[in-house]
């Protein structure tokens, strides 16, 4: 009841003018005495009248720390290019003592929530990217692949599944010899992304640096080849001698390229307009 409250009391503001070129932060989930939030950026001079699509961001660090402002600015950069970009909170082993697989009932949770309540954001429930890097990465790729891990007070009529992935240096593989193995066992089995990968996967773009000492790129070329097996889109991004979470915006040359060649990958879908790409900042 209280988060139906909260959001009830959003709504007459959340879509003001004065609210458009700002950033709120929204309760999404309560889980005992941990509170999860959204960090919502929004288009410049929205239209309430129309519905965008969004972007959900999921940060890096292994499922054990990390901040949801690690995308801050590629939030920035797709709110301004027309999109509804959220920077999620979810548990982390550091600071909440849980497993990965807390981490991805969280994901979904936030993806549902956003597809809910998707009139209240002035979105498209059709048109949802995931995004995320390295374990943020695995987050929004399981959104898509794995049945399993809801939380038990989700509203599973509600589709978790995003309409298409936006992933950087992504943690596909958590089998035998795979990213995380030691702290899932055999339930690799229902959560590795690559091993639940189906038809009707959603079109998936990748990046991968060729020195990363985390994620071997035959591990993302294997994922390409198993997507376009059962006839579904993966673009697959190599940069060559980078390493593990070059696409950072600490990395500015690496950070730009990333940012339009997602722009352009989502352009290719019909989710931004065919325009010059804006100043990546």
């Amino acid at each position: 009841m209280r988060l139906k409250l909260f959001i009830a009391l959003i709504i007459g503001t959340l879509f003001s003018t004065q609210m458009c070129n700002s950033q709120e932060e929204i309760l999404y989930k309560k889980v005992d005495t941990t509170h999860l939030f959204l960090e919502v950026h929004y288009p410049p001079n929205m239209d309430s009248s129309k519905n965008y699509p969004a972007m959900v961001f999921f940060f890096g660090g292994g499922w054990v720390g990390g901040k949801r402002s690690q995308f801050l600015n590629q939030a920035k950069y797709f709110a301004r290019r027309g999109m509804v970009c959220f920077l999620a909170d979810y548990r982390t082993s550091k600071i909440n003592g849980t497993t990965p697989f807390e981490s991805l009932k969280d994901a979904k949770s936030a993806v549902r929530f956003i597809r809910k309540n998707a009139k209240i954001f002035h979105i498209d429930s059709t048109r949802i990217i995931a995004s995320g890097g390295s374990a943020g990465g695995h987050l929004a790729a399981a959104t898509a692949f794995i049945e399993g891990y809801n939380d038990s007070a989700d509203d599973t009529s509600i589709n978790s599944i995003p309409n298409a992935l936006v992933l950087f240096n992504p943690v596909v593989d958590n089998g035998p010899g795979g990213y995380g193995y030691e702290r899932i066992g055999d339930a690799y089995k229902d959560f590795s992304p690559l091993h639940n990968i189906k038809k009707g996967a959603p079109p998936t773009i990748i990046f991968q640096g060729t020195k990363d000492h985390l994620i071997p790129v035959v591990t993302a070329e294997y994922f390409k080849m198993v997507m376009e097996k059962v006839e579904s889109r993966c673009d697959l991004k190599l940069y060559e001698g980078e390493g593990h979470g070059f696409f950072n915006y600490a990395n500015q040359k690496a950070y730009k390229s990333t940012v339009a060649e997602a722009d352009q990958f989502l352009v290719s879908l019909g989710y931004l307009m065919k325009e010059p790409i804006i100043n990546i900042d």
